[in-house]
């Protein structure tokens, strides 16, 4: 049955692969994906799926369904489509969503024969909003049996960890003054901004290595000549562990508070995005993705690096078990978010990492699928890593 699977991939790979050129050739930002959301919405529609568009609130997402409605195993796959500001696709979400697509195809042509049922959902905007957390709250993904992606990279490597990242906006209000004539009668909510720099500059040395604060000014007042009455700056704020990034952020909120204290302007702080949690790899789901990625021929797998960015499949990795490997694009020096690596995604090399990556999915979700002692080890692993 897995030749199955593999084959009816194949078989249509090269349609699957001008849809990950239409979108290179037609990027779209974040919650702005009107023309990709409709594409990959249109295309598992026609093949089948009982696709919901809109799903959650959230405009471009979708819910694509096949199976019964209550069947279990449920497994679920994410199509990423968002593209970067004049990049496009440089951190391959064409592919994401593609080998996703591709997945679909694979585990329909048995699904008869299994059980089970699928679910792939669009989801907009990881390079932004990060709306799988949105989706996660919303309870969409309570009690699925395995949750899966693969995400394009330089080079192959199991799945591992992110960061868990908060998005913070911190406003300081003062009043205008003079900056000549009444200095005294202004408070200057740019040094109010700049006192939080330096606390949290003195704040780094006392906190955990893996953390990680970096921000920008957004307003820093209209002119010399006037005592600054509003200023802001945002931050993102990142740790390995969301315990970690909560108590970080108490004392980031604190060097606000007293920098506010210190000037006599009063602080706003908010969320200028969703929170990111750290990315909780199931390591029985990841051995059966390694797997197989290397029964389809894929020889050099490194193991999985060090979580340096943050990505929104870590709330998912908090409700259900959950992987997101990366597969190698044929050029171990390309670097993602780069012009380069999207013109990467539409090469016969991107076309290949797009079969193995999508049969790869689909093999794996067989796997879990057809036997239950997987999903036991599964599930334990997940339930130990809830406590």
């Amino acid at each position: 049955m897995k030749n199955k699977i593999i084959a009816e991939i194949e078989n249509r790979l090269d349609e699957l692969f001008d849809i990950g050129v239409w979108l290179y050739d037609n990027p779209e930002l974040g919650e702005k994906e009107f023309r990709a959301s409709a594409l990959l919405a249109e295309y598992l529609e026609k093949n089948g799926f009982d696709v919901e568009r809109g799903v959650y609130g959230l405009e471009t997402a979708f819910r694509a369904r096949l199976g019964d409605g209550d069947a279990e195993p449920h497994i679920v796959l994410f199509c990423e489509y968002d593209a970067l500001p004049k990049i496009g696709h440089g951190c391959g979400h064409n592919l994401i969503a593609t080998m996703s697509l591709g997945a679909a195809m694979g585990l329909k042509s048995v699904l008869k024969d299994t059980g089970g049922r699928i679910s792939v959902f669009g989801t907009p905007a990881e390079e932004t909003s990060g709306t799988k957390g949105v989706l996660t709250n919303k309870g969409a993904f309570d009690g699925v049996t395995a949750a899966m992606m693969v995400h394009p990279n330089a080079v192959t490597e199991e799945s591992g960890a992110s960061l868990a990242m908060h998005a913070l906006k911190f406003e300081f209000f003062g009043k205008a003054a003079h900056a000549a004539a009444k200095p005294e009668k202004g408070i200057n909510a740019l040094d109010a901004l700049i006192l939080l720099f330096n606390g949290i500059n003195a704040l780094r040395q006392h906190v955990p290595s893996d953390v990680r604060i970096h921000g920008i000014i957004t307003d820093g007042g209209v002119a010399p000549n006037i005592v600054p009455d509003y200023a802001a700056a945002k931050f993102y704020i990142r740790s390995k562990d969301k315990g970690v990034l909560e108590a970080v952020t108490a004392k980031v909120r604190r060097c606000a508070e007293g920098a506010a204290s210190m000037t006599g302007a009063s602080c706003d702080v908010s969320f200028f995005e969703n929170t990111y949690d750290n990315l909780r790899t199931n390591g029985t789901l990841s051995d059966i993705f390694t797997a197989n990625l290397m029964a389809l021929g894929e020889k050099d797998i490194f193991p999985a690096s060090d979580g340096v960015g943050s990505i929104d499949i870590g709330n998912v990795s908090y409700a259900a078990p959950a992987i997101h490997p990366w597969i190698g694009i044929g050029d171990s020096e390309l670097v993602i978010h780069t012009k380069e690596f999207a013109d990467a995604t539409v090469t016969d090399k991107g076309k290949e990492a797009l079969r193995k990556g999508a049969c790869a999915l689909a093999l794996t979700a067989y796997d879990v699928i057809t036997s239950e002692e997987n999903r036991r080890k599964i599930k334990e692993e997940f339930d130990i890593g809830s406590v």
